[in-house]
């Protein structure tokens, strides 16, 4: 076991906001963070690109979207720290307006890899998760203009206390199969695959926490979901209105709740403001 038993993970954090939250947890984070990419080498370049800034991340590759590499990426934080303290869902896909891609196999892969690839990584972290974890899923706020956009009878669903993660998990399949079968627009759903994946991510976080609660109220581990708004990264694009330093302040700050807080719990967070919908 490592010599310092406190970690932060940060997903997708070889370029843009995930490499901006992995090396504003290296100056403020108490321990060890580790920077995370499917692609070994460009997770590397970003490990030596911080490493000239005299910041120290670690490295582990992790595809989330493949369950096996989730649980190993598990086993060597349960083995090396003995649980995790800060995990930070960042990895995420998004495609360009004018991509020619079918729009259904554009639902198919924003809502496997930003919904249930997300869904995995808590589903497999959260057991190790240690008292007064922090768990900070990245969302957007396109979240709140697909659920705008969505059907009274969804709207009332993706509101709902008693929402259960079966249910969640049932609404994001249907979303698929309904652009599949192009009905998407006639059920009620918005022309938004990574709006929608992101209202998925928002209330999978408020479900998470509510479970947390529940069961292990005592630990008092936080979930919460944020917009770091649009920044300029790779996907954002040059022209957003915000600077990756500006993006970071939210989900840093989520990240680095004291361990007294018990709040925000389960909340869309946006400019370190609670979003109500």
């Amino acid at each position: 076991m490592s010599s310092c038993s406190r970690v932060a993970l940060v997903t997708g954090a070889n370029r843009g906001i995930g490499l901006a939250i992995a090396r504003e947890l290296c100056r403020q984070f108490s321990g060890d963070v580790v920077l995370t990419a499917r692609d070994v080498a460009r997770g590397q370049a970003a490990v030596q690109q911080l490493q000239a800034e005299g910041l120290s991340p670690r490295f582990h590759q992790l595809d989330i979207d493949d369950l096996q590499s989730i649980r190993a990426l598990r086993d060597f934080l349960r083995k090396e720290y003995g649980g995790l303290n800060v995990l930070v869902n960042n990895a995420a896909v998004a495609f360009k307006s004018d991509d020619p891609m079918p729009f259904d196999i554009k639902a198919e892969m924003t809502l496997k890899t930003n919904f249930f690839a997300t869904r995995n990584m808590c589903n497999e972290l959260l057991p190790i998760m240690k008292p007064h974890g922090r768990v900070v899923n990245i969302s957007s706020l396109q979240c709140l203009r697909a659920f705008e956009n969505c059907s009274e009878d969804l709207q009332e669903k993706f509101r709902s206390d008693t929402l259960t993660e079966g249910d969640l998990v049932d609404l994001m399949k249907k979303f698929v199969e309904d652009t599949k079968n192009e009905v998407h627009e006639r059920e009620g759903w918005p022309n938004s695959p990574y709006g929608v994946s992101k209202l998925g991510v928002t209330v999978l976080s408020r479900i998470l926490a509510r479970r947390l609660d529940e069961k292990r109220k005592a630990d008092r581990i936080l979930v919460n979901a944020c917009c770091p708004g649009p920044v300029q990264t790779d996907m954002d694009g040059k022209y957003s209105i915000r600077t990756v330093e500006e993006g970071v302040e939210t989900p840093v700050y989520l990240a680095l709740l004291p361990p007294d807080a018990t709040e925000p719990q389960g909340q869309l967070v946006h400019d370190k403001v609670v979003q109500n919908w």
